[in-house]
């Protein structure tokens, strides 16, 4: 059997609720109503568990950096 072989060399991180909350310095309602609204990524959702690719939230910060100048 042979294992599944990945395009990276590691798969994406996927960061949990309080990883988000920290980066973005939002509290958790917060996060949820700008995702009702379509202004931040959804999360990919694990069973019960929501996680989001640390790659779209970190564009979305990224984004936000540019939309200053």
């Amino acid at each position: 059997m042979q294992s599944p072989t990945y395009n990276q060399a590691s798969p994406e991180r996927l960061l949990k609720m309080p990883e988000v909350t920290h980066m973005t310095g939002f509290a958790r309602s917060q996060v949820y109503a700008m995702i009702s609204t379509g202004a931040f990524p959804r999360p990919i959702k694990l069973g019960r568990c929501s996680r989001w690719p640390e790659s779209e939230v970190l564009s979305w910060i990224e984004d936000r950096k540019c939309e200053r100048q």
